[in-house]
C-alpha cells in the first residue's frame, strides 16, 4: 500500500490480472524459451486488433526498428530522413546498418515530422547525388503525424516509410489505427508504455511475407534444414512465451488504459484550466485521436512570472513526483553532432519549454490530489 509521499512514476507498468493466467501456462508446459503458444497467441490476439494486417513479436522497440529497416532494404552507405524529436532507440538502427541520419525538425500541431522540411530535404539530397532511401516517422507521446500529407511525399519520391508507432497503440489518424500508417510499423511493449510486456516490441505489415520474414531474421535465420545452417546473417530478436504471456493479458485491457490515459490527459487540462502560459499538448482536429501516452505541457515562462519548465519539474522532485524534460531532439545529441539537419528551431523550442508530467493509467486519487496541490502551490506563488 502506498504512503502518504510514495513516489508517483512518470508511467510505471500496470498489470490487469490476467496475465498469471498466460505467464503459469507457459511455465506448467514448459514453453519458457522464445517459442509457445503465448507467442502465436498474442499476435493473433495483435492480429484481431488490426484487422488484415500481420505481426511479428519480438524481444524490444529498438529490435523491431532494426528488422523493420533491414526489411525495407537499408544498407550500408544509405541514407534514412529521420524526426529528430524522437527517443535515440529510433536512430540507433540506422548506424547499426552503417546508413546515414539525416535529421528533420518538427511542425508546430503534432511535434512530428514536419512535411514542407522533409520535401525540402529530399530535393537537397537528391541535388546532392544521394536520394534518401526511408523516412522514419514517430508519433511523440502518442500523437499520429500528419499522414496525408508524409505519405504524399512518400508516394511523389517513391521513398518507403518506417512508422515508429512505439508510443502510439491506441491512437488513430482518421479512424486508421497507428502502427498500419507505414510501410512497415513497429511497437514497443517497453515496460512504461501504454500495455507492456516488461520488454518487448513487434512488426506489422499488411504483408503475409514481412512477417514471415521478421520471424525467420529474429530467430538467427536458420535455413529449412534437418542441421543448422544459415544462408543470411539474423538475430536473437525473437519474444520469449513468458513476456508474449504478460502480453496476453495486457491486451485484455488495451482499451480501458487509452481511456484511463485519455481521462488523466483531461485531469490535466482541467488542472491547468486559467493558468496562463501553459498549454497541455492536445490533438490539432478531430482527424487525430491520441492514447495520450504521456501528457506533455509547454511552459512560457514570459506568461508565468519567470516560472520555467525546469523550476516545475524541481518542484515535482521535492514531492517525489517524477516528470521529465521531452525528448531532446536528436541532431543536438553529441553522438549526432555531424549529420546532416533540416528546418528550424520548432523541435528545439518544444524541448527548451516542454515537460512530461505522470500519466501512468494507475495513477489514484490520491496521486492526482498530490499532483495537483504540487501544480497550484506553484502557480499561485
Amino acid at each position: 500500500m502506498k504512503n502518504e509521499n510514495s513516489k508517483i512514476w512518470l508511467s510505471s507498468p500496470h498489470m490487469g490480472g490476467k496475465e498469471m493466467i498466460y505467464i503459469n501456462e507457459a511455465f506448467e508446459t514448459n514453453w519458457i524459451a522464445p517459442v509457445g503458444s503465448n507467442i502465436s497467441g498474442f499476435e493473433q490476439d495483435l492480429e484481431n486488433y488490426f484487422k488484415e494486417y500481420h505481426v511479428c513479436v519480438l524481444n524490444s522497440g529498438s529490435a523491431a526498428l532494426h528488422l523493420g529497416l533491414i526489411l525495407l532494404g537499408i544498407k550500408s552507405g544509405d541514407e534514412v530522413l529521420v524526426q529528430t524529436h524522437t527517443h535515440i532507440a529510433s536512430v540507433n538502427p540506422v548506424l547499426y546498418l552503417g546508413a546515414t541520419p539525416i535529421f528533420i525538425d518538427s511542425e508546430k500541431d503534432t511535434w512530428n515530422i514536419c512535411p514542407e522540411t522533409l520535401e525540402t530535404a529530399i530535393q537537397d539530397r537528391i541535388e546532392k547525388g544521394k536520394k534518401p532511401k526511408a523516412i522514419i516517422a514517430v508519433e511523440l507521446y502518442g500523437m499520429p503525424y500528419k499522414y496525408d500529407e508524409i505519405k504524399a511525399i512518400s508516394e511523389k519520391y517513391q521513398i518507403l516509410i518506417l512508422e515508429d508507432s512505439a508510443e502510439a497503440l491506441g491512437s488513430t489518424y482518421k479512424n486508421q489505427k497507428c502502427g498500419t500508417l507505414g510501410d512497415i510499423s513497429i511497437l514497443s511493449f517497453n515496460g512504461n508504455k501504454i500495455i507492456t510486456t516488461s520488454g518487448g516490441g513487434a512488426i506489422v505489415s499488411n504483408n503475409k511475407e514481412i512477417k514471415d520474414k521478421a520471424i525467420f531474421l529474429s530467430t538467427q535465420a536458420r535455413d529449412a534444414a534437418p542441421h543448422y545452417q544459415h544462408s543470411e546473417i539474423g538475430f536473437n530478436y525473437r519474444m520469449s512465451n513468458i513476456s508474449a504471456g504478460i502480453g496476453r493479458g495486457q491486451m485484455e485491457v488495451l482499451e480501458e488504459r487509452i481511456l484511463q490515459r485519455r481521462n488523466i490527459n483531461q485531469f490535466y487540462k482541467d488542472s491547468f484550466s486559467g493558468i496562463d502560459g501553459v498549454i497541455v499538448f492536445s490533438e490539432p482536429n478531430e482527424d487525430f485521436f491520441s492514447n495520450h501516452w504521456l501528457t506533455v505541457i509547454l511552459i512560457d515562462s514570459s506568461k508565468t512570472g519567470g516560472k520555467s519548465r525546469e523550476d516545475l519539474r524541481l518542484a515535482l522532485e521535492a514531492e517525489n513526483i517524477e516528470s521529465r524534460p521531452i525528448w531532446k531532439p536528436m541532431h543536438l545529441q553529441p553522438v549526432f553532432q555531424n549529420y546532416p539537419y533540416y528546418g528550424g528551431s520548432i523541435s528545439e523550442t518544444i524541448f527548451e519549454n516542454g515537460l512530461c508530467l505522470p500519466s501512468g493509467s494507475n495513477l489514484s486519487d490520491i496521486d492526482k490530489k498530490r499532483i495537483k496541490k504540487v501544480l497550484q502551490d506553484f502557480f499561485e506563488k
